[in-house]
This record gives structure tokens, C-alpha cells and sequence, in this order.
């Protein structure tokens, strides 16, 4: 008899089958990730190339219909899909997002928890919210999100979508998830890694480029001042191979002048200073760099040591490289050949040196001629007068006009060796004033007395006006009478008809007197010929008008020489206006200033004004350097920009006295709002702008209502902008409300 048993094993079989098969899925799962992790896409850096492969790769491993990468926007507000596997089409798609607003259950969910395991998707609370636009229309049932964290902060999701029957997720699958998050934040830290990579070996290539091909020198130095590297524009204004240079002692080259050591020591230490203030003060960096960088560069011309022995005029500007911690690492030095500029200006200074040299021989030649004419002179009309009173018998009707005649021309001939005699004096600083206090009253009525039978003759109304402020006045008496008669003369022998007035005002640093007249007028491209010696203005108009085109030169320099200055306004065919401004007694030690310039520069029409004014000029490069070069010429300190970007920022730092603003640098006028940015700012209010350009604007009344002072024209005349200076930085009273020429 036989027995046999008989177990029934399914059950073992179905548990090993699934151990099986997890234990396959759990192998698959490694192979993945080893296969990820040796990928040679990872080591390229393309981030869409890698998230392609991760996508895929997840799908097939984990049997899962769609696996997409989604990161947060710049803003936060939504996840955007970076990439997303469909296995069924086999095709990879982007674009689509998911906002933060419309889904605030789900992300809150992937801020918490490590991965979001949702075996019913569709009634799960953290994804619920996602079933009826997203879930239901794609037929997904089940999801598993792990959630992609980098640099500690939360920056989007890969997201394993199942569809069909509702799946339960492993933990061996979870796990996997993770890890694939993990291999997303590798992929984006490369990317970004090889992105500044990039652009640092094209920052790198760009300067070595210029480097090379500047046509300025530059040499690396290091801090025991060795030459680390040079350009071949340094080589050739050297002399010297880059071999030749690299190693040896920038100094060799280079004449040192007593200072220099300390002055580079100084700009090492401004480093040093100013390294460690970001924190303490809350600038960022680069933010710090920019406020100090004229503090961490020194400019100086000197001569360098070329091979063959000659030297070589250069301006070398040298700058500290720190390093990363901030402390110094290297010198750059900019070196730019001057020779053919030095030289230029040395025969320049020769030039006017012996110019001067000659016009002060001249004026005393003429000085003393004058005084040998008025010897014979004096006799021609002493004669003439005795002839007249008959005093040697009597003379016939005709004898008398001759004499007459004679005793005229003597006069006229008598007024211009004066002339003469007083510039002379004037240009060749042997001038002195008497000053004295003055009643303005008594000098005014002196000169309306005295021109005014030549006005009655003419037929033309003679007024005066005087300031009831306007009462003393320290001036040289005869000088002071000389310059009104001189301008009250010049209005009636140009005025046809009409009216010839004197006005008299006391002004905040002074005193002004103003000669208006409704005569010939004066074209403005003349007025640049308007004060110079002997000129007469090119008109068929005044050719009819004799003169010397002495008296306003004169009356100029005697002006400077009190320290003040004489302004012209005029309209052709319409009238002219003279104003002569004289300082009050506190400002007369510009009158000594006024000499010296006046002995200086003989003809010149340059203003003697204050030296510690600052004039910021925001003009286009050859217009802008012609008006700075004149404006440092006659005294100023001035800054030029080129462009309005850093308007207000130069503005605030300058603090300046007086602005030059470009109509061509605004865009719109009429949009325009720096001025009014600048009268909001209580340190700014008081700032004085000049608008300029080369037509009478539109929008000129707009300007002004903006904020602006004054519109000069261009092309601007010396006389043009002496007046601007006069008006707003001489003395602030001055005609404000004068209309620009």
C-alpha cells in the first residue's frame, strides 16, 4: 500500500514569484541609477539633454505611463514643465505649468513631505485639487512626486504618473523616486557650474584680447612691484621684449619724483581700509567698488627709460587688483606715450611766452609814443585856441572854419592817444586804481550832463534811473566816470532815434549800470570782435559812424581790473544793452586777480572769476571738451559727462555750483523729470541749470518751468557764456530774468 501527501504550494510559489520580481525591480532600479550616474550628458552640462535621459530612463524603469521635471518660475508663483516623457508616444514634450494659487494643498505638500506617494490620486488631499484639470483629462490614477530640493531651498518636482488601475508604491520605489530627485538637483548645480564656466573663459578671452591689441601700454605688477606680464603696446613704448621686462622692477623704468612711494602706499592701504565694509555698512560689493574707484587709482605723467636710452613722455594711470578676500594682489598700469603732446606744449608755452613777451613790449612802446604825441599836440591846440580869441589879430571867415577845423581834429586826435595811453597802461599792469567811496547819485548826474547836449543834438530822450539802495560805491572816481561816459557815448552815436537810458541797481554782490539803447543794434556772430582793440564791426550800416573800437576794450579791462565785468544783450535793428557790474568792497580783492590776468593774457577777453566755482558739463565729446578746456582755461573746476545716465549721481557728489545741460542728451523735454528730481532734494534745490542748444526750443517755457535757469545758444560766443557767468555765479542778483542771447 502506498500513501502519498500532497501539499498545496501556490501560495509559496505566488510569495517567491513576487520576491522574484522584486527583488528584478530592485536590480533594475541600481542598474538605473549607476548607468545615470556614469552618463557622459551629465558631464557636458546641456541641462535639457540630461533631464531628457532622466525622464526616459525613470519611465522604463519604473513602468510608469509619463515622468516629467517641473521647476519653480523666477517669481515662484507657478511650476513650469521643463520636460515630460510620454511612453506610449515615445515622445518628449515642455511648457506646460501648474500654478501656486489655484493649487495651494499640493504645494504646500511638496514644501513638508519628502515624496508625495498618492496611490489614489484623485481622492488623495495633496493631490486632489489637480483631478479635474490635469488628473481625469490625462486618465491618471496614481502619482508619485519627490520633490527636488537644492542649496536647502525647494526649486520643483519629478513627477511619476501612472494611469490605469490604482497602484500602491513600494518603498523600494519611493527610495528610487528620491534618488532621481537627487540626480535632477546634480544636473541643474552642473548646469549652472558650466554656464559661469562659460562666461568666465569668454571674460577671460575678451580681456586678453584687449590686452593684447590695446594701443595703450599695460603691465601687471605684482606687490613686491615686479612686472608679471606686459602688452606689446607697453613692449614698444619700453623698448623691451615681454621676456626682457617679465621679473624685473617696474621703478627701473620709471623716473620716481618725491611723493610717488607714499602715494602708492596709499593706494594699497585705500584697499586694505575699505576691504570688510560690506557687512558693515550693507553695500554689496560691487556696489562698494564702484563708490571707491576713484579713490583706488592714482594718475601721473612721467618720463620713462626707452632702450636706447631716450626718455619718453607718458601718463600713466595705476590701479589696485585685489583678490578675492579683498586684500591687494596686483597693480595695473595704464601707459599712454604723451612724447609728441609734450613737445606740442612746449612750444606752445614758448609761443605764448614770447607773445606776451611782445604784446607787453608794445603796449609800453605805445605808452610812451603816446606821451611823445601829446607833446606837439598840446601845441597844435593851444595855437589854434589863440588863433581863435584873436589874440594875434583878426581872422577872415574862412581862416576861422580852418581854425576851428584844426582844433577839432586835435581834439579827436587828443581822445585817442588817451585811449591809447590808458589801455596800454592797463595791459602792461601799470595801471593803479585809486579807490575811494563814491556817491552813485553825483556820478550818474556827471555822465547825464555831460553826453547830453550831444543827445539833444540827435533828438533823442536821455533817462536815468538810480536804485534808492544805491548809494555808495568804492571805485577809482575817474576810471568809474571814463566807463559810463564811454558806454553812454557809444548808445548815442549808434541810436538814430529813439531813447538812450542809464539804470542804476544795487545787487547782492554789487552794482550794476545799465546803458540801454533803441538804436542800430549789434548782430550777435560780432560780438566775439565786440571787445578787442581797434576792431570796428563789419556793418554798412556803422561804417557810417567813426571810431577807434577802443572805448568798449577799455572800458572791459578797467571793469576786470575793479574786479567786476561789462555784459552786452543786443537785437539787430532793434537796440543794444551794456551792463556794467562793479563788486561790492568784500569782493575787491579780485581786483588785484584782475591784474594779473590782465598782464598775463593783454587782449584776451577771459574772465577773471572765483577759482573755487565747480561747473559740471553734461554735453557731447567735441563740444563738451572745447567748453571744458576754456572753462578750466579761465579758472574754473570742471566736470564733463557725455551722457545723462550719470547725471544726478555726479550732481549729488560734486555738489556744483553751476550746470551746462545738452537739449540733445534728453529725450523727451516734455517727459523729462531730472530737474524736477533735483528741486525735490532740499541739498539740490538751490542748483543752477543751463540748458543748451543750437535753436530757440518749443519747449523753452516748459524747460524753465521745469526747473532750468537759463537757455544758451549755440553755437555759443564768448560773450554769451561770460554773461551766463556772470549772471549766476559773479553775483546771483544779476538780471535773472534777462533773456539768454
Amino acid at each position: 500500500m502506498q500513501v502519498v501527501l500532497a501539499r498545496d504550494i501556490t501560495e509559496h510559489k505566488q510569495a517567491q514569484e513576487a520576491l522574484q520580481i522584486k527583488e528584478n525591480g530592485r536590480r533594475k532600479q541600481s542598474q538605473t541609477l549607476v548607468e545615470l550616474a556614469r552618463s557622459k550628458t551629465f558631464q557636458q552640462g546641456n541641462l535639457n539633454a540630461v533631464l531628457r535621459e532622466i525622464t526616459e530612463t525613470t519611465a522604463r524603469t519604473l513602468l510608469v505611463e509619463r515622468v516629467g521635471v517641473w521647476l519653480y518660475n523666477q517669481e515662484r508663483s507657478k511650476i513650469e514643465c521643463m520636460d515630460l516623457y510620454d511612453v506610449s508616444t515615445k515622445e518628449h514634450s515642455f511648457g506646460n505649468s501648474l500654478s501656486q494659487k489655484n493649487y495651494p494643498a499640493y504645494f504646500q505638500a511638496l514644501e513638508e513631505e519628502r515624496i508625495i506617494a498618492a496611490n489614489d490620486a484623485r481622492n488623495d488631499t495633496r493631490t486632489k485639487e489637480l483631478s479635474e484639470s490635469y488628473l481625469s483629462v490625462l486618465g491618471i490614477t496614481s502619482l508619485l512626486d519627490a520633490p527636488i530640493w537644492l542649496e536647502g531651498r525647494l526649486v520643483g518636482v519629478v513627477c511619476h504618473e501612472h494611469i490605469g488601475e490604482s497602484r500602491q508604491w513600494t518603498l523600494e520605489e519611493e527610495t528610487f523616486a528620491g534618488s532621481i530627485a537627487d540626480f535632477v538637483t546634480l544636473a541643474i548645480e552642473a548646469s549652472k557650474r558650466n554656464v559661469v564656466q562659460e562666461a568666465l573663459r569668454q571674460s577671460e578671452a575678451q580681456f586678453r584680447a584687449i590686452f593684447e591689441r590695446s594701443s595703450i601700454g599695460i603691465g601687471l605688477i605684482d606687490m613686491k612691484a615686479e612686472i608679471v606680464d606686459t602688452n606689446p603696446a607697453l613692449c614698444e613704448i619700453l623698448g623691451y621684449s615681454r621676456e626682457e621686462l617679465s621679473g624685473k622692477h617696474f621703478i627701473n623704468y620709471i623716473s620716481i619724483q618725491r611723493g610717488d612711494l607714499k602715494r602708492y602706499k596709499q593706494l594699497v592701504s585705500g584697499i586694505r581700509t575699505n576691504s570688510g565694509k560690506t557687512s558693515r555698512f550693507g553695500f554689496e560689493h560691487s556696489e562698494l567698488q564702484e563708490q571707491l574707484v576713484d579713490r583706488h587709482r592714482i594718475e601721473m605723467e612721467r618720463r620713462c627709460l626707452h632702450q636706447d636710452g631716450s626718455l619718453v613722455w607718458t601718463h600713466i594711470s595705476v590701479s589696485v587688483i585685489p583678490d578675492s578676500n579683498g586684500e591687494p594682489e596686483f597693480f595695473i598700469a595704464m601707459i599712454e606715450d604723451i612724447t609728441e603732446r609734450k613737445q606740442i606744449e612746449l612750444k606752445l608755452r614758448a609761443s605764448q611766452e614770447a607773445a606776451e613777451a611782445a604784446n607787453r613790449a608794445k603796449s609800453e612802446f605805445l605808452a610812451t609814443m603816446s606821451h611823445e604825441l601829446r607833446t606837439p599836440l598840446n601845441a597844435i591846440m593851444g595855437l589854434s585856441q589863440l588863433l581863435q580869441q584873436k589874440i594875434v589879430g583878426s581872422l577872415n571867415e574862412k581862416q576861422n572854419e580852418y581854425v576851428s577845423c584844426i582844433y577839432s581834429s586835435g581834439e579827436h586826435l587828443l581822445e585817442l592817444i588817451n585811449d591809447i595811453l590808458d589801455l596800454s597802461k592797463v595791459e602792461a599792469g601799470k595801471e593803479e586804481l585809486l579807490l575811494s567811496p563814491l556817491p552813485v547819485s553825483d556820478l550818474c548826474n556827471y555822465a547825464i550832463w555831460t553826453v547830453r547836449d550831444r543827445a539833444l543834438e540827435k533828438g533823442l530822450q536821455l533817462t536815468h534811473e538810480i536804485d534808492l539802495e544805491a548809494d555808495i560805491l568804492i571805485a577809482d572816481e575817474r576810471r568809474l566816470k571814463q566807463m559810463l561816459l564811454n558806454l553812454l557815448t557809444n548808445a548815442i552815436k549808434f541810436t538814430p532815434a529813439g531813447q538812450v537810458s542809464l539804470v542804476v541797481k544795487k545787487v547782492l554782490q554789487g552794482m550794476t549800470f545799465t546803458i540801454s539803447d533803441t538804436g542800430i543794434g549789434i548782430d550777435s556772430n560780432q560780438f566775439q570782435f565786440l571787445f578787442e582793440p581797434f576792431k570796428q564791426l563789419d556793418s554798412q550800416l556803422n561804417r557810417q559812424y567813426e571810431g577807434t573800437g577802443l572805448g568798449l576794450a577799455l572800458t572791459r579791462k578797467l571793469a576786470r581790473l575793479h574786479g567786476g565785468d561789462v555784459s552786452v544783450t543786443s537785437i539787430l535793428g532793434e537796440g543794444s544793452q551794456f551792463t556794467l557790474f562793479l563788486p561790492n568792497p568784500v569782493h575787491l580783492g579780485a581786483a588785484d586777480e584782475a591784474k594779473k590776468d590782465t598782464e598775463a593774457t593783454s587782449s584776451s577777453s577771459s574772465l577773471v572769476l572765483p577759482k573755487n566755482k565747480t561747473i559740471l558739463v553734461v554735453e557731447e565729446e567735441n563740444t563738451g571738451i572745447v567748453l571744458q578746456n576754456y572753462l578750466q582755461t579761465i579758472g574754473y573746476q570742471v566736470k564733463w559727462i557725455d551722457n545723462k545716465n550719470k547725471f544726478l549721481e555726479q550732481v549729488r557728489t560734486l555738489q556744483p555750483d553751476l550746470i551746462f545741460l545738452d537739449v540733445q542728451l534728453v529725450d523727451d523735454l516734455r517727459d523729462w523729470n531730472l530737474l524736477n528730481i533735483l528741486k525735490q532734494e532740499p541739498s539740490l534745490q538751490h542748483m543752477q541749470v543751463v540748458i543748451m542748444g543750437f535753436s530757440e526750443p518749443p519747449e523753452k517755457l516748459s524747460i524753465m518751468q521745469a526747473g532750468a535757469n537759463d537757455y544758451l545758444l549755440k553755437p555759443i560766443q564768448v560773450v554769451q557764456l561770460e554773461s551766463i557767468l556772470m549772471r549766476y555765479l559773479n553775483h546771483s542778483d544779476f538780471r535773472m530774468n534777462e533773456t539768454p542771447i
